[in-house]
């Protein structure tokens, strides 16, 4: 596992000399608010999503906030609301809407092919902040009624190539309005998407560690969708871990090279011409049915959680079976905004010293 003092390396390693913004701040804030408005109508249409309303609280109880990972590293900001002193309670702050949107498709009686789309707010306190990871979080939550026959890679990967559509419409529409963009030098994203599972991407390079095979990946293909995400692969670890009770990672299925492999969700990178490293857009997935939840529980020790109200509702088929995922709002814009910083379009905390670093480098941040 790295270190935080190897982390702080690499990101010293990365950021850019000699930088100089393309767009000001006044236009970059004008950027920004139009390619949310065209990232959202976007969504919407391709997916065909509504917008909601998404809590930043919920009960400490209620079991709907995400353990992002399978581990227990990353757990919620946790606070007391005393009320009246009686009838007081426990809330956290939401780390990602993953669970509570699909309890939200019930709701709202979303019926397969419909979904939602929420403008997500979370605090992520156990995140080491680096130039595109900020403990602030904003994203496009969005989530979609399926039917247990789309519960498929084919259906994975249409969808995600729709997402894809999305994105490349926004770069060529910022591009257009603020040209600026287009004749700075940094080229535009491609247009084709990349798959390629991960125990595919691991035979290619046994030897390097997860990050460094995405770097090299991205360097052939600067656009690339991994799947599989979750299940431990043939060196014994997964690509990454995932938390075991929302994206499905655990169903088998066959590569490109159709060989077995397992799990119907992704990350969605991009090579970041700016840092010259990889940079991670999304994460999403078709969601656990029961099987899948019974059987990710199992391998991560935690069956007891079978107990709680979402993991129930999941194994009795009494929430909707969806496919979903986040969209990092100032991740992807930082790149269609050829950024150095996430903290450049949006306002959050840094640590002193990395202030003093980006100062020293030209990077304003916004404070």
């Amino acid at each position: 596992m790295e270190t935080n003092g190897k982390r702080q390396e690499e990101m010293s390693s990365i950021l850019p000399t000699g930088y100089v913004p393309v767009l000001d701040a006044k236009q970059t804030q004008k950027a920004l608010f139009d390619a949310k408005r065209r990232v959202e109508e976007g969504l919407c249409q391709q997916l065909n999503l509504v917008q909601v309303q998404v809590p930043l609280i919920v009960d400490a109880d209620s079991s709907w906030n995400d353990e992002l990972d399978r581990d227990g590293s990353r757990t919620p900001v946790r606070f007391r609301i005393p009320n009246d002193g009686k009838h007081g309670m426990d809330a956290e702050i939401v780390q990602a809407a993953t669970k509570w949107k699909r309890m939200a498709l019930r709701q709202y009686h979303i019926e397969p092919g419909e979904g939602i789309l929420t403008d997500m707010r979370a605090i992520r306190k156990d995140y080491f902040l680096d130039a595109n990871h900020s403990c602030y979080v904003d994203q496009w939550d969005w989530e979609l009624t399926i039917e247990s026959e789309q519960r498929t890679l084919d259906f994975l990967v249409s969808t995600v190539m729709k997402i894809w559509g999305v994105v490349k419409d926004t770069e060529s529409f910022l591009r257009n309005k603020y040209p600026l963009l287009d004749s700075s030098g940094t080229p535009p994203l491609p247009q084709e998407l990349y798959f390629i599972h991960a125990e595919d991407l691991l035979e290619l390079y046994p030897d390097l560690p997860r990050k460094q095979r995405e770097n090299a990946i991205l360097q052939e293909h600067p656009a690339t969708f991994i799947i599989g995400i979750g299940w431990p692969l043939n060196d014994g670890s997964p690509h990454e871990l995932r938390a075991s009770d929302y994206d499905d990672w655990s169903t088998p299925t066959l590569s490109k090279q159709e060989r077995p492999v397992h799990g119907l969700n992704g990350d969605l990178l991009v090579w970041n011409p700016v840092l010259q490293t990889r940079h991670e857009l999304s994460s999403m997935g078709i969601r656990v049915d029961g099987e899948a939840l019974e059987l990710q529980l199992e391998k991560c020790n935690q069956l007891d959680w079978l107990s709680k109200a979402y993991h129930r509702q999941v194994k009795d088929g009494k929430l909707p079976l969806s496919i979903g995922g986040g969209i990092g709002q100032s991740r992807l814009l930082q790149v269609l905004l050829q950024k150095a910083h996430i903290g450049e379009v949006s306002v959050t905390v840094w640590p002193e010293h990395h202030k003093e670093e980006c100062r020293r480098l030209g990077i304003p941040l916004l404070e």
